[in-house]
């Protein structure tokens, strides 16, 4: 499905959306309540990776197909490693076996599971032979996607004697690995993180529990990215949300002050109110703890016409997508002045904007929702744009409540 995207200038935001829950919390949750029956979850994430997850957890087949749900494809590679008994292929769509799967394997048969590739050494497909004998202590590299090493500690407290991981070099991502021990502990589960050593004691049942899930910090970026972009006096209240978030992209509420967008807190939303204009001063982020939400900074950036260096990006290498050269390709389509490399981003200020610019999407649903604010500017059209269901399934009646008309093409 593509879609041409088209707005009326000038016209004053105010509305009011409800975003499903975190697919991170969710995804991190649905693995702990197979692991622990007594946890009941509210505000699951209604996205494909999360329905990916449950039907992968529920399936009594011999080959189990996650599609383009990465983190499906990390946290239940460990997940089978230690079910008792049971033998499963786990393989996912053509982009998915040409993700990187190796450092994980190879961190969980230093452990002692069993698992083996069915095509390309380091990739998916992988069978996996569970067993509930692990040994206790593990290293991995610590600047590899924290995917992987919260796949470890998903399961580390199912294991006799718990697990201490001892994360080599620099850590990326700390605020993931955070959300993961942080739900370990909300569960009673006790985990110690001190210097580059992880310790997880083991927990064999949890009492009985409701977890509820706050909604998706990533989802709320493409909304303040609409705010930034619009009149002054335009606003957008988000539910449910919390001031104290376990999710990195948090982060928004500071960032997007820069384009004059305020960050109300109330109970369980946030208002994002356009108070200002833009500051012109070149951007300078290090999005290493929330690389999620470098596709939407970088466009917005683009649309107010700021200059921006983001750096931290080298996980958007291995991403549904290479991000960081598809956003080169499409902002040059645009007009924009860029540059990339492994790890960065370096955009230059433009006041130009070219119109009815075809973007494609790449299987990526966050190039999908993106590149949507573009809409406020000048007309647009978006590529496959179903691809946004993989973490956000109401995205097109969304922006067409705020005000982005959409048409199929």
């Amino acid at each position: 499905m593509d879609l041409l995207l088209n707005v009326v200038t000038g016209k004053k935001i105010n509305e009011e959306i409800t975003i499903s829950g975190s697919k991170s919390e969710s995804n991190r949750l649905l693995i702990l309540q197979n692991l622990y029956p007594e946890l009941t979850i509210k505000n699951l994430s209604d996205s494909d990776d999360s329905v990916h997850m449950q039907h992968a957890l529920s399936s009594t087949d011999g080959i189990i197909n996650i599609g383009h749900a990465g983190t499906a494809m990390r946290f239940l590679t460990s997940y089978f490693a230690i079910k008792n008994n049971s033998e499963v292929v786990l393989t996912g769509s053509q982009r998915m076996q040409e993700r990187p799967i190796g450092i994980l394997v190879d961190a969980l048969k230093e452990l002692g599971a069993t698992i083996s590739y069915q095509s390309q050494v380091g990739y998916p497909p992988i069978r996996i032979k569970g067993t509930n004998s692990l040994k206790k202590s593990v290293k991995i590299n610590g600047n590899v996607s924290s995917q992987y090493i919260s796949s470890l500690l998903l399961i580390a407290p199912k294991l006799q004697d718990g697990l201490e991981i001892e994360l080599v070099g620099d850590v990326t991502s700390i605020p993931y690995i955070k959300m993961t021990l942080s739900l370990l502990s909300q569960l009673g589960i006790k985990a110690v993180f001190k210097d580059n050593f992880i310790k997880v004691y083991p927990q064999k049942n949890i009492e009985k529990q409701t977890i509820v899930v706050e909604s998706d910090w990533s989802s709320a970026s493409y909304f303040y990215a609409i705010i930034a972009s619009s009149s002054l006096g335009s606003q957008v209240q988000l539910s449910a949300y919390k001031k104290e978030s376990l999710q990195g992209d948090a982060c928004l509420s500071d960032i997007y002050t820069h384009f004059g967008v305020e960050t109300v807190f109330n109970n369980d939303s946030i208002l994002l109110k356009k108070v200002a204009t833009t500051n012109n001063e070149i951007l300078e982020i290090d999005l290493k703890n929330a690389p999620d939400i470098a596709q939407t900074i970088a466009v917005s950036c683009f649309l107010e016409g700021i200059s921006c260096n983001l750096t931290g990006l080298h996980t958007l290498k291995i991403k549904e997508t290479d991000r960081l050269e598809a956003l080169k390709e499409e902002l040059t389509k645009l007009g924009a002045s860029i540059s990339v490399t492994n790890n960065s981003l370096h955009l230059k200020a433009s006041a130009n904007i070219n119109s009815n610019v075809e973007i494609k999407t790449y299987n990526d649903h966050r190039m999908a929702m993106a590149f949507a604010p573009v809409a406020l500017k000048t007309p647009i059209k978006i590529l496959n744009a179903e691809v946004v269901t993989k973490s956000y399934q109401k995205f097109w009646e969304d922006m067409q409540q705020i005000g982005i008309e959409t048409a199929q093409l």
